[in-house]
Formats: C-alpha cells, sequence, structure tokens
C-alpha cells in the first residue's frame, strides 16, 4: 500500500491505516543494501565527516531499508522526518544516533534519534531533526526529500541511557545546547516512558529526578518545546526544564516565559544539582561541551557520571 499523503501546515504525513503495511511493503534488496552502503563510506571518506569522525565508534551490524513517513519544520533552520524503519531486527537505545544512507548521495550523513526506542517498539518508526547546512546529506533533507523517500538507516554511538530494572536510582540532568538537543530529547522521552512504566505496573527501573538545560539562539529554535513542556506538565515532581535564550528580540510567548530565562546556562546552574546520584548528559557545541565537563570534572563528578557528546 502506498503512503498516503495528507497536507497539514509544515507537516507532512503518512496516513494511520498505511503504517503498519509499509514495513512489509517497504523494499531495498540487500544488494542495493550493501552497494549503497560500501559506495558512500568509500566517497564520504575523501573528507573529514560523520564516518570519518565516528570511525572508531560502535555501530550495529544491521543496516535497515527506511521510508519517510512524516516531515515537518520545526524551526526556521531545523526539519524533522519520521522514518518507518523496516527491518524488525533493528533497534538502538535512547541516545544513539544513526548513519544516513540517501540513494544518489555519496556523503553519509549522522544524525541523532530524538524519538524514545518505544515509539519504535509499538510503530517501528524514528524520529530524526535535521539542521539546514550545506552538507549534502542536510541539503537532501531540507531540498529534495519527500513523503516515501526511501534512505537506509545504521545505529551507532555510545552517547545513551539504558538502565536495566534492576540497576540503582539515578537522578539525570541534561545539558543541550542547540541541535544537541536531539539526543537528549531522546533520553527524556525514555525517560517518561519508564515513569509511566513504574506507574501502570509498579515495575521497571525506578528513575529519580531529571532536569533539562536547554539553550539556543531565540525561542524559534528551542526544539521540541512543546513536548518538552507537556512532559514537565505531566511528571511535575519528576521533571523540570530551564530554557535559555541568548539573541531573543522579539517578546517571549506567555506560555514561555516561566521556563525562560535570557542567557547563557551557568556553571551555577548545573552546580547546584550535583550530587553521587545524578548522571550529567552534555550535547552541544565543542565549547560547550568542553566547558561542561570540565566544570564537572573540576567539582569532583566522576568521569563515569559525565557523559557527552559534541555536535559539529
Amino acid at each position: 500500500m502506498a503512503c498516503a499523503a495528507v497536507m497539514i501546515p509544515g507537516l507532512l504525513r503518512c496516513s494511520v491505516g498505511a503504517i503498519r503495511t509499509e514495513a512489509a511493503s517497504l523494499r531495498l534488496t540487500l544488494s542495493t543494501l550493501r552497494h549503497l552502503t560500501l559506495t558512500s563510506i568509500m566517497k564520504s571518506k575523501r573528507k573529514t565527516d560523520h564516518m570519518e569522525r565516528t570511525a572508531s565508534v560502535v555501530r550495529r551490524e544491521i543496516v535497515s531499508a527506511a521510508k519517510v513517513c512524516e516531515a515537518a519544520s520545526e524551526s526556521p533552520s531545523v526539519k524533522s522526518l519520521r522514518l518507518l524503519v523496516a527491518d524488525q531486527d533493528f533497534s538502538f537505545k535512547a541516545g544513539q544516533w544513526v548513519d544516513f544512507f540517501i540513494p544518489g548521495v555519496s556523503v553519509v550523513g549522522g544524525f541523532s534519534i530524538c524519538s524514545s526506542p518505544r515509539l519504535l517498539e509499538q510503530e517501528r518508526m524514528i524520529e530524526l531533526a535535521v539542521k539546514y547546512t550545506n552538507h549534502p546529506p542536510a541539503l537532501w533533507v531540507h531540498n529534495t526529500c519527500t513523503l516515501d523517500s526511501e534512505v537506509a538507516v545504521r545505529v551507532g554511538g555510545e552517547f545513551f541511557f539504558d538502565p536495566q530494572p534492576a540497576d540503582a536510582s539515578r537522578n539525570l540532568v541534561l545539558i543541550a545546547g542547540g541541535v544537541g538537543i536531539n539526543p537528549l530529547l531522546s533520553i527524556l522521552r525514555h525517560a517518561a516512558d519508564l515513569l509511566r512504566e513504574r506507574a501502570n505496573k509498579r515495575s521497571g527501573y525506578e528513575i529519580g529526578t531529571i532536569k533539562l538545560f536547554y539553550s539556543a539562539k531565540n525561542t524559534s529554535e528551542l526544539l521540541f518545546k512543546k513536548n518538552i513542556l507537556d512532559l514537565v506538565n505531566e511528571f511535575p515532581e519528576k521533571i523540570a526544564c530551564s530554557l535559555h535564550v541568548t539573541k531573543q528580540t522579539t517578546q517571549i510567548s506567555a506560555e514561555l516565559k516561566p521556563y525562560i530565562t535570557e542567557g547563557r546556562i551557568t556553571e551555577k546552574e548545573i552546580r547546584d544539582h550535583i550530587s553521587k546520584e545524578t548522571l550529567f548528559y552534555i550535547c552541544g557545541p565543542p565549547p560547550m561541551t568542553d566547558f561542561f565537563s570540565k566544570q564537572l570534572e573540576n567539582h569532583h563528578v566522576s568521569k563515569e557520571h559525565i557523559c557527552f557528546e559534541k555536535w559539529w
């Protein structure tokens, strides 16, 4: 069954009835996937890019075909995609990224997954959010990609949150800059799923509190802010957020104002959340990740409790 497009302002979406049959009908042959993967890797290595920067990072073996099922503008510079993943053995941990193979594009993209693993389990979909740049995969997402576009994806990355039911309870502090929110949103959504499971079944991992610090240029560049605030309101005793804007020139809406601080995330804000039970996840531009990871180390936070990933 073909994907039927439903036009909504700023959004393209597959018809709901098509989703379950799409996974079965999606076809990229094994030989096509192998050719696409090897060709893209060889050509991609001609430049310093995602494949070279992550050459030593662990990846899963599965390269799965996937089809674009939804597309939306998350901000003036960021477009989100939902992909229907064909391979039933494809899985990921909250915080990981995918190698993004595009037919006809020689460079391999590297995009963090921003959805929860639960979405993949239930609907066989993953969500990505891609910032506009001159990098060929990003250009393809913004200028060429349409509903039903077929790609291939492979999971990689050592930055993730994947607690097991018997693990000790931990608090989370998530520190995001710009599109660095993507893997941290995946972790935040996964944490919310764990809270729901605990409330409904009285079993599973018992997570502590979660505090998100998120900085962007202005409120229009704060991605997924409605989703974030919905989680804060759903779990007011467990999830909190502090949203920072560094170059705001317009009036801040009444809905956002209680959560907004004008200016950068400060060392003191983070220091106030240091404890032996807290894990810190940081993702943003290299100067930001370097600064906060170093400050945490200076305050005697164990390196095992500091996880960071830089976006380029």
